[in-house]
C-alpha cells in the first residue's frame, strides 16, 4: 500500500485571506490559494476568527478554536474541500 507521507517543507508557515480565498504558505516555498467557499466555516466566520489561527499536527495543520476548524497541508494540496453533509431526499 502507498502512503503519501507528508514532507518537511509541506510544514506550514503563515495564513492569509482575501475577501474569498485563503492562501497558505508553506516552508518549502509553495503558496496555496483555495476558495473559502470550499470551506463553509471559513467562509462564514468573522475577521478576527479567521485570523485567530494556530499551526497544529506537527506544523503540518492549522485549527481555528473559534469555529473549530481544521486543515492540513496534505489536503490543501490534494485540492480536497470540506466535505458536504449529505442531504436527505424529499
Amino acid at each position: 500500500m502507498n502512503t503519501l507521507e507528508p514532507k518537511a517543507g509541506e510544514r506550514v508557515r503563515d495564513v492569509q485571506f482575501t475577501e474569498d480565498a485563503i492562501s497558505v504558505d508553506l516552508f518549502d516555498g509553495r503558496t496555496i490559494t483555495v476558495p473559502l467557499a470550499w470551506y463553509p466555516r471559513l467562509l462564514h466566520a468573522s475577521k478576527e476568527q479567521l485570523q485567530n489561527w494556530k499551526i497544529a499536527g506537527a506544523g503540518y495543520g492549522i485549527h481555528w478554536p473559534d469555529i473549530d476548524e481544521d486543515l492540513n497541508s496534505q489536503g490543501l494540496l490534494q485540492g480536497a474541500p470540506a466535505p458536504r453533509k449529505a442531504t436527505k431526499a424529499a
